[in-house]
């Protein structure tokens, strides 16, 4: 079902300049055909969109100068071509109901407007709110509360005593309040400690696929409003991420770290535990972070790639960074002596 480039303009803002012709699919400005509506974002893709096929184009007003063909105009193009491709494909909503496979309890509440799927368990005293969708085969362990219009993918685990907001969406794989890793040395022999916290998540929260989020040992795993976790993300036991907070894939982030509001970390980063991440930081992706960070900015802690032999070397050199800085050291307070004398 298509839609007009007026209507997106009277809906979501921007200048319509052009033709206001009717769109029926978001593409990519390469692989656009007539129908299609697609954005550059950036100045170095005006080379693509002259060669594009599409019938719009959503750009900034820097790039507006590059197309002939109608475009809406617009200080974000990007979050504004999400929108549209929202308007374009709106989501199907499943029925309500719970299938006859599914096993739930009789001291649970569960909205009439829910939806339950096929082999789905759920525990004791969960609290499922209006609209709340639960996939096939998912466990949903006691004392659960997930709010209004949240979502559950096939096969997510929730451990019992986890609180989920409202319109969240856990994709498949993912499993919440699990055990963190705690455990205390006893002569040399392992000893588990009791993880009694729980996992406290926010309203618009996003969960990837395979994305583990531990109890808390003592205190609360939180994961505050807004936060959007990718796919493979392990966020360890008493853990708190700041609202609006974005994590990319294969993050690990050891217990007790405290990631501030509005962070950007990239993927296979790794925070160590019991540090502070300040508001509004963005740390590159394979950083390893090892100290607390305390003042907004990029951090980036990796080398780029070599060859083998090369890298080889490197290694070799950076061993002896200590001795050539004492070396350093030594030649300086020679020459200083040299210098007094004459």
């Amino acid at each position: 079902m298509g839609v007009t480039l007026k209507a997106l303009t009277e809906t979501l803002g921007g200048e319509l300049i052009g033709n206001d012709i009717e769109v029926e699919r978001v593409s990519s400005i390469t692989n656009a055909q007539a129908g299609s509506i697609t954005f550059i974002a950036e100045s170095k893709y005006r080379e693509n969109l002259r060669a594009s096929k599409a019938s719009a184009v959503i750009l900034s007003s820097e790039d507006k100068g590059f197309s002939d063909i109608p475009h809406i105009v617009t200080d974000n193009p990007y979050a504004y071509f999400a929108q549209v491709s929202a308007i374009l494909n709106p989501i199907i909503k499943t029925p309500s109901g719970i299938h006859p496979s599914a096993v739930v309890d009789n001291e649970s509440n569960i909205s009439k407007s829910c939806a339950i799927g096929a082999m789905a368990v759920i525990g004791k005293n969960v609290n499922l709110n209006d609209g709340v969708i639960i996939g096939a085969g998912c466990y949903v362990g006691d004392n659960v509360s997930i709010g209004k219009s949240s979502q559950l993918e096939p096969n997510v685990t929730i451990y019992s005593d986890t609180k989920i907001g409202d319109n969240c969406h856990i994709s498949a794989g993912a499993v919440v309040g699990s055990d963190g890793f705690g455990y205390a040395n006893q002569e040399d022999i392992w000893i588990k400690i009791p993880q009694v916290g729980r996992v406290i998540i926010g309203n618009n929260v996003d969960v990837g696929s395979n994305t583990t989020i531990d109890r808390g040992a003592l205190d609360n795993t939180i994961i505050e409003d807004g936060v959007k976790l990718d796919n493979l993300v392990q966020i360890g036991h008493n853990c708190v991420i700041g609202e609006h907070t974005v994590i990319a894939g294969c993050v690990g982030i050891a217990g007790s770290a405290r990631v501030g509001k509005r962070c950007r970390i990239g993927g296979a980063a790794m925070i160590l535990g019991h540090l502070d991440i300040a508001d509004d930081i963005t740390i590159s992706p394979g950083s390893m972070i090892t100290r607390s960070l305390i003042k907004s900015d990029t951090y980036t802690a990796l080398m780029p790639f070599q060859t083998h032999e090369n890298w080889l070397k490197t290694a070799a050199n950076l061993r002896h960074l200590t001795d050539l800085n004492e070396k350093f050291k030594l030649l300086e307070k020679q020459l200083a002596a040299i210098k007094s004398k004459n």
